[in-house]
């Protein structure tokens, strides 16, 4: 299950970020968001979602979220 498909308010736990881009991974890995940390959407968007990472708040593209593995 990926993010877009996540409930909001209830925190999960990263299994995999599946993508083929160097650049996005080190992107997400510089926000905190890698395999085995956990994870929470905060409110669903049109274009994507916010999550709560680590105590801060992000707001990420549908993209990104199909590409975290929760």
């Amino acid at each position: 299950m990926n993010l877009n498909n996540a409930q909001e308010g209830i925190e999960y736990i990263i299994k995999d970020i599946i993508t083929d881009d160097e650049d996005l991974d080190d992107f997400l890995f510089s926000l905190g968001c890698y395999a085995g940390e956990p994870i929470t959407v905060v409110a669903h968007k049109k274009g994507g979602c916010v999550v709560s990472i680590k105590d801060s708040r992000y707001n990420i593209d549908n993209y990104l979220a199909e590409a975290i593995i929760i």
